[in-house]
């Protein structure tokens, strides 16, 4: 009887703590509200720099604007591309769509392109670059990445 009472225990500890652990922090801190706003919409946290000051959503519309107080730059995931946030971006955002998205470039194929849209499909995100996409999994986004620095891309 101990030893079924000790498994059950177990069993409710584990119950308890998965949920907590699997919630997406950045950097030991809850996410900001912006952060927590892209999950409302179906993305993960990872989609937006650590750095965030402050965001504007239009509930209706669906236009927000995102600013970081500066320009930065991260490495996104898998591939290691080299990517620039301007100090303010801006798009509509509709359940599983970013769309008219501006302020993210990214560098590849010795170019920097603009990140137009992105898209949730199943458990991968589509990237829109004008009419070319890459699809990634979801899971490669799930910690807000920190600014590797400031950067000014043109």
């Amino acid at each position: 009887m101990t030893k079924l009472l000790s498994l059950l225990s177990l069993l409710l500890l584990l119950l308890v703590l998965v949920p907590l652990s699997s919630q997406s922090t950045i950097a030991g801190n809850p996410p900001s509200a912006a952060h927590t706003e892209l999950t409302n919409y179906g993305f993960p946290i990872g989609l937006l720099p650590a750095s965030v000051v402050n965001y504007n959503l239009n509930q209706t519309s669906g236009d927000f604007s995102v600013n970081f107080g500066g320009s930065c730059k991260i490495t996104l995931p898998p591939d290691n591309y080299l990517a620039t946030y301007s100090k303010k971006v801006t798009g509509k955002i509709v359940a599983g769509r970013i769309a008219e998205l501006d302020g993210i470039r990214v560098w590849a194929f010795f170019k920097w392109w603009s990140i137009t849209g992105i898209r949730s499909s199943g458990e991968d995100l589509v990237f829109e670059v004008g009419m070319v996409t890459a699809k990634y999994p979801s899971k490669n986004f799930l910690e807000s990445p920190q600014c590797e620095g400031k950067h000014s891309a043109s």
